[in-house]
C-alpha cells in the first residue's frame, strides 16, 4: 500500500477515537484542505483502512477498521527500507485474531 505521509496517518489517528467522521470535520481538525482529505478517504477505503458508515450509503461518514488500527500501530515501520510494511500490518492483525 502506498500512503501519503503524514496526511493518511493523521486521518487514521483522527478516526482512531472510535467515532465516525466526514471529510469536512477531518479537514478542519487536521488543518488540511477539505478537497484533499475528500480524495484520500476513498483511497484509504480501497486499502481497507477505513470504511464508509452511516445511515445512508453516500453519507460521507467514515470509521477506521481494524486494519487501519494495525497500520497506525506500525506507523514507525512505514519508511524503513528493510521492513515489509504490508507484512508487518498483516502480522499485527493475525496476532490480534490469535489473542481473541
Amino acid at each position: 500500500m502506498k500512503l501519503t505521509t503524514p496526511t493518511d496517518f493523521d486521518i487514521l489517528k483522527a478516526l482512531s477515537d472510535g467515532k465516525r467522521n466526514n471529510a469536512v470535520n477531518l479537514a478542519h481538525e487536521l488543518d488540511k484542505n477539505r478537497a484533499y482529505v475528500n480524495t484520500r478517504l476513498p483511497i484509504l477505503a480501497d486499502y481497507g483502512l477505513v470504511e464508509r458508515v452511516g445511515p445512508a450509503p453516500n453519507s460521507g461518514l467514515y470509521a477506521i477498521t481494524e486494519k487501519g488500527r494495525a497500520v497506525l500501530e506500525n506507523r514507525s515501520k512505514y519508511r524503513e527500507e528493510d521492513v515489509d510494511f504490508d507484512a508487518a500490518v498483516e502480522e499485527t492483525l493475525e496476532s490480534r485474531s490469535d489473542a481473541e
